[in-house]
């Protein structure tokens, strides 16, 4: 029985079309079944048909409002499964290169799902590590007394997590980074608290972030980080 849901499953995220749509999900943004045929490259009755079988599946969810149907990831081990797929496609960068960091693309800072992703969510999540604000345990973090002092300046508080049944850190391998970078519900409202204090500007159609020189001035002052 286990085995044949694997089956189910795998079979679900791994056909190509399918694959596509699941990708542009990952920015935890909800997207009209046009919009997604736009951003996937298919057409709309190719969409619709997908997106009924991911339904299905418990791969995506939809939310009506008024004459629209918005689709999203379902839920975040979705994103988890499909971030490790994309470590799985991409064991090249596991080798680190010589070459400079580029300051645009994806892999340099985007959304993995809910969280803070590539070049800049690595780095910001050694920060923490660094400053002593998270120390690591396996599969997650353990956010210090220290850390707890300095979360509370963004008004992020551990009596906040103490009702919520989502793991409050995780450890996400970067799939560009090929690093860990922190997910997990805390992860999650530090990244929301971020956006809402406009440190980064979301790409339309895209998981790219650009960095305000405002985001960079605060990351450098709250943890001492020089992004190249």
């Amino acid at each position: 029985m286990e085995e044949e849901k694997f089956i189910s499953v795998a079979a679900l995220l791994c056909e190509p079309s399918r694959a596509k749509i699941v990708w542009n999900l990952l920015d935890d943004r909800a997207y009209t079944a046009g919009e997604l045929a736009l951003v996937s490259n298919l057409s709309s009755t190719s969409v619709s048909n997908h997106l009924s079988k991911l339904l299905k599946g418990n791969i995506v969810k939809v939310d009506s409002q008024g004459r629209h149907r918005y689709y999203s990831l379902a839920n975040t081990e979705v994103a988890y499964a499909v971030e490790s797929l994309a470590n799985l496609a991409n064991k090249e960068l596991s080798i680190k290169s010589n070459k400079p960091v580029l300051k645009t693309g994806v892999t340099y800072c985007r959304t993995c799902y809910d969280h803070l992703a590539g070049y800049v969510g690595v780095s910001i999540t050694d920060g923490l590590l660094t400053q002593g604000y998270l120390t690591n345990i396996e599969k997650g973090y353990l956010v210090t007394e220290k850390g707890w002092e300095w979360f509370s300046r963004f008004d992020i508080f551990e009596s906040n997590f103490e009702k919520s049944r989502r793991p409050l850190t995780r450890q996400c391998l970067d799939w560009s980074e090929r690093r860990p970078h922190l997910a997990g519900h805390l992860g999650a409202v530090f990244f929301q608290k971020m956006l809402e204090d406009n440190w980064f500007k979301k790409v339309e159609f895209s998981r790219e972030l650009v960095i305000s020189s405002k985001g960079s001035k605060l990351i450098y002052d709250a943890l001492n980080i020089v992004l190249h």
